[in-house]
């Protein structure tokens, strides 16, 4: 069955489902239950989604597929800073109004899946299943929403305009007031120990061509 085959052509965001699989190569459970949890926020919200202000701010609790479909759905993308990724493993997001401070948070129902079979009995399989009954199901047996509050900063994910520091160890740029200061030095996360990743030897720059090494200042 091809892409277009999978999409539902008469539902309001058949269109928003096609963009993100498009994206994505292929159409699946996960965009599906996305781009509804995008359209479901802004219905909640009072906001028109996708939107093509920021005023929309979205915290994702997983990567991968279902991040696509809310993408889809929302407009907030990681690129335009209206997104920030938690990556907790978990079919969720926070959508936040910047401007009432309101915020719900979306996860999918957990009886969802049992349900399918009732809105897609002649589904080849259980994949296909999904994929029909996601997108047909009503928003409250697919979808559970509860009206939540931030415990982290907004002001600090967001950042300032033109925030910028340079690392007084290793000499490179940071921005959005994501520094440390300790004892008056100016430090990267990294270069504070809070690196994810660990630097190996010095390599000749010949040894791998387009690899540049720098060594901490």
């Amino acid at each position: 069955m091809s892409m277009q085959q999978l999409i539902v052509e008469n539902t309001p965001f058949a269109h928003l489902l096609q963009a993100s699989a498009e994206h994505h190569s292929h159409v699946c459970p996960r965009q599906v239950i996305g781009v509804r949890m995008g359209q479901y926020a802004g219905q909640l919200l009072g906001l028109q989604v996708p939107q093509a202000g920021k005023r929309l701010f979205t915290f994702i609790e997983t990567d991968g597929c279902m991040l696509d479909g809310v993408v889809a759905g929302t407009g907030c993308t990681v690129g335009r800073r209206t997104m920030h990724i938690y990556d907790f493993g978990k079919m969720a997001a926070s959508f936040v109004d910047r401007e009432t401070e309101q915020a719900v948070r979306i996860a999918p129902n957990p009886q969802a899946r049992e349900s399918c079979p009732q809105y897609a009995p002649d589904a080849a399989d259980h994949w296909h299943a999904y994929v029909y009954a996601y997108q047909v199901m009503p928003v409250d047996r697919l979808l559970v929403a509860q009206l939540i509050h931030l415990t982290v900063s907004m002001e600090a994910i967001i950042s300032r305009k033109k925030a910028r520091a340079v690392c007084d160890c290793c000499g490179e740029e940071i921005f959005n007031d994501r520094e440390v200061v300790a004892n008056g030095t100016v430090l990267c996360r990294a270069c504070a120990g809070q690196a994810y990743y660990a630097a190996r030897q010095t390599v000749a720059v010949d040894a791998l061509p387009g690899l540049l090494c720098v060594e901490p200042r």
